[in-house]
């Protein structure tokens, strides 16, 4: 199961050949322990909630 912290990297891996992986910023953790949800800042600014697939993975960025 994923677990996250505010400040980690969320990153989605592309779905198509030669398409590019996209990321977002965790804002916010949504579920308990770092479980999903999470609130996430976009690259292009745009904030949304997601639930991560298997497409998903994140990338712990030394925070505490």
């Amino acid at each position: 199961m994923l677990r996250a912290k505010p400040g980690d990297r969320l990153v989605v891996r592309g779905h198509q050949q030669g398409e590019p992986p996209r990321d977002a910023e965790v804002l916010e953790v949504l579920g308990e322990n770092g479980a999903p949800p999470y609130l996430v800042r976009w690259e292009d600014g745009r904030e949304s909630e997601i639930f991560p697939g298997s497409d998903i993975f994140i990338q712990h960025l030394g925070n505490s």
